[in-house]
């Protein structure tokens, strides 16, 4: 593939499971509509709370095959038993729109898109104050989406080797108040836009 040259900004966002990831990005779309999400593939199963084509496509262990052996895929990775792909097409949509793209994606699927031919990548990594933090997020999430004890542990043995991954990024940013930490990455991606 050759290089691809666009004035879009790729923002990519990464942090351990229960930093606060997924909150930031919602906080960030519904305040900056010049932002679009990149929806993932993935072949788990939808929590109560997500919306098929919405907060991912869940699609099947074969159809998600297929797409790789298609090429369809800029990154993907395997994380818990999973997988989790991000589909060339919507990069491509949202630039056609002119609008710039956030990656809700993990250090693997970082690492993949840093290696891709796009120009005008930012990667974000958000930390938590504390191990604690995610314990307790973690835990308080299981109650509303129906994780059990197991994968809580899968996620907390899974925090050391996330984190030894920070330095890969351009930024670093705790996430220790939530407005806080969205309107400092707000000025991440208006100072690389202004560039």
């Amino acid at each position: 593939m050759t290089t691809i040259n666009s004035n879009n900004l790729i923002v990519v966002i990464s942090s351990p499971s229960g930093a606060g990831k997924t909150s930031v990005c919602h906080r960030l779309l519904e305040r900056d509509d010049q932002l679009g999400l990149s929806i993932s593939d993935t072949t788990r199963s939808a929590r109560d709370n997500e919306i098929d084509g919405k907060d991912y496509n869940f699609i099947s262990k074969d159809e998600f095959k297929r797409r790789i052996k298609e090429n369809a895929y800029i990154e993907f990775a395997t994380v818990f038993g999973n997988f989790y792909g991000s589909l060339y097409s919507n990069i491509e949509e949202h630039f056609s729109n002119g609008r710039d793209i956030l990656f809700d994606i993990d250090w693997q699927g970082a690492t993949q898109l840093k290696k891709s031919s796009y120009s005008n990548i930012i990667s974000i990594f958000i930390i938590p104050p504390s191990k604690d933090t995610i314990f307790e997020r973690l835990t308080s999430r299981s109650k509303r989406s129906g994780d059990n004890k197991e994968s809580i542990e899968n996620r907390m043995k899974e925090y050391e080797t996330e984190m030894s991954h920070k330095d890969e990024y351009d930024y670093v940013v705790i996430n220790n108040k939530l407005d806080a930490c969205v309107t400092e990455i707000e000025q991440i991606i208006k100072n690389n836009r202004n560039r």
